[in-house]
């Protein structure tokens, strides 16, 4: 999937670097192309690698001169120590993810805190189709029911509750709609796309209602 829309950032992106403080050592999980990694060496002087399985993304990271490591995330990420990472990235993957929990215990332990993005099928759209009986498309979920990569979906509620069943405290949290924009009035209904930043701790009450 590409990073950019019309030479910026695509908009989850855009919230995941305004995480990201300078000269932080980041790690891009699925990174895809590589341009979150090179923005944010060019704007805030971040170091850090990719992890991308896909050749022809690899090879365009390459392009950029950002560090990738192919390799595939669900075989485990041994490789890194323990905080070695401010920030570890996942960012519009996790549904392909077939041991998912594995995956975000992996990023608590390499990085201080992760950020995951993911879309919202608690969206009203979604919610709408599925009483019509079809499975929902967005720019989120562009795919059909037959020939989509992704494995898992779920709602804000369900994120938020699967981060408490693995002991995290979310840091912070913002949801955006089908634009880009920002949603604060009822998020679990109106926004299209969540991004949770994280770390291992206590959990706190949702936040997503």
């Amino acid at each position: 999937m590409t990073r950019l829309t019309g030479g910026v950032l695509r908009p989850d992106l855009e919230q995941v670097a305004a995480w990201i403080g300078r000269d932080s050592r980041v790690l891009d999980l699925g990174c895809g192309d590589g341009a979150l990694l090179d923005w944010l060496a060019r704007e805030r002087h971040c170091s850090g690698y990719g992890v991308e399985i896909d050749d022809a993304q690899v090879l365009a990271c390459t392009s950029r001169g950002v560090d990738v490591i192919q390799q595939n995330i669900e075989q485990g990420l041994d490789m890194f120590g323990a905080n070695q990472f401010q920030f570890v990235v996942l960012s519009m993957a996790i549904m392909a993810t077939q041991h998912t929990e594995r995956v975000v215990r992996e990023m608590g332990r390499i990085g201080q805190e992760a950020i995951i993005s993911f879309p919202n099928f608690g969206h009203w759209r979604h919610l709408w189709s599925l009483a019509l009986g079809r499975m929902p498309m967005s720019r989120a979920l562009p795919f059909e029911w037959y020939n989509t990569p992704n494995l898992h979906l779920a709602t804000i509620l369900d994120f938020e509750n699967f981060l408490r069943a693995l002991g995290m405290t979310i840091v912070d949290a913002a949801f955006l709609d089908e634009r880009g924009r920002r949603v604060s009035i009822l998020p679990a209904k109106r926004a299209s796309t969540a991004i949770y930043r994280f770390r291992p701790g206590p959990t706190l009450p949702d936040i997503g209602a």
